[in-house]
């Protein structure tokens, strides 16, 4: 069996990164095509896990279109897929990446792996264009890797074959942990700026559906919050893209305990979270990290494919109004009997063994057990500092 691992943003890396890993030590033939969507964050990761891409299509362009990018990674990973003629194609997630790649594989008739197949809102609008994104790798691929019993029963109910579809995990918590174990001096790098004596609110919002008004009046509840309770700091890490970056410094950028920072390392960001009191966050990959540090999380968007931490508890979803956003951070900054109930929530998504069991069904081993959702590990952050987590009384 060889495999083809196409890849191109930070999230790609982080959750691919584990699978690679595990059929490297199993020495089966493995090669890493990064495609450049996200080149000043993505390079980072492959250093961190080791990872020397075999092809670099190097896609981006300058202010690309969506159309523009898919129709490059689409043309230019068939071709690498002629050429190297792997036995599957693995991809992961949502993103126009593996999309585009999903579909070149599908042309030249070489089976799809879909890690962290099956989610869903059922808005194609939100998130755009994740949602038909993720979709249409549902539809040509031929193995299916779910992370959670909900996606796993999406699946299932969209007719894909039940021989296909297994539950696995998320790959991100395998991740997580694996850098979470890493010794890591805050004084020094990124976070040495931070004052960690204070309540740390985490806040990071990128998304596209958010950019414009959505993201302007995020902005103001964060203003809201920081000159509502003086012991708290705020940090967001902004994202590269002009239209994240501009509202947020016009709005944020003067404020005395608003730090705002440049795009996060992964172990930086995973230090920040196990630190922080709590996180407002449109990022799907937090919901899924931040229960297993015990951390409560605030999800700016309107809907969300990671239903699992609602009903778990652990997360809400306050969407990108400003009043809102402001009474469910004050509510959990002020009653600690709100936070602990959020915070002492096992997490749903994982238990770190997910690429394990991605490997052993790509061998043909069949799924190792557990086979009902792979995860709910206890919380972390009861490790930190009581102040780092603690709302005032």
């Amino acid at each position: 069996m060889s495999v083809l691992v196409v890849l191109g943003t930070r999230p790609e890396a982080i959750k691919l990164a584990p699978v690679v890993k595990e059929l490297r030590a199993r020495r089966v033939p493995t090669r890493v095509c990064v495609t450049g969507q996200h080149r000043e964050m993505l390079t980072p990761l492959l250093d961190l896990f080791r990872i020397v891409p075999d092809y670099d299509l190097d896609v981006m362009t300058p202010d690309q279109t969506l159309s523009s990018l898919t129709g490059s990674v689409l043309s230019k990973v068939e071709e690498l897929v002629a050429d190297a003629a792997p036995d599957w194609v693995v991809v992961q997630g949502d993103t126009t990446t593996a999309m585009a790649a999903s579909l070149a594989a599908f042309y030249r008739r070489v089976p799809v792996a879909h890690v962290e197949a099956g989610l869903r809102t059922y808005d194609l609008d939100r998130p755009f264009p994740e949602e038909a994104n993720r979709r249409i790798i549902d539809t040509v691929a031929r193995l299916y890797f779910a992370p959670t019993a909900r996606a796993r029963d999406n699946l299932l109910a969209e007719k894909v074959d039940p021989a296909l579809v297994h539950l696995t995990g998320n790959t991100g918590i395998d991740a997580l942990l694996d850098v979470a174990g890493m010794s890591y001096d805050v004084t020094r790098g990124p976070l040495a700026e931070i004052d960690f004596r204070r309540r740390v609110v985490l806040v990071t919002a990128h998304r596209r559906e958010n950019f414009g008004k959505a993201l302007h009046d995020i902005c103001l509840a964060i203003r809201d919050l920081a000159d509502r309770f003086e012991d708290v700091q705020i940090i967001y890490p902004v994202h590269l893209n002009p239209n994240v970056g501009g509202p947020v410094r016009r709005v944020l950028g003067d404020h005395q305990r608003i730090t705002l920072l440049a795009p996060l390392d992964y172990v930086a960001l995973v230090q920040l979270m196990r630190r922080s009191a709590l996180i407002l966050t449109d990022s799907g990959g937090i919901q899924e990290e931040a229960p297993t540090f015990g951390k409560p999380v605030l999800i700016l968007r309107d809907v969300t494919e990671r239903q699992e931490a609602i009903e778990a508890g652990c997360a809400r979803i306050v969407g990108a109004d400003r009043d809102v956003i402001v009474s469910a951070a004050t509510e959990l900054l002020t009653d600690r009997l709100a936070y602990e109930r959020m915070a002492r929530v096992a997490n749903p998504f994982g238990d770190g063994h997910a690429s394990r069991r991605i490997v052993d069904l790509l061998e043909g081993r069949g799924p190792v057990a557990p086979t009902e959702p792979a995860g709910a590990t206890e919380p972390a952050g009861a490790t930190e500092p009581a102040g780092a987590t603690a709302p005032a009384r």
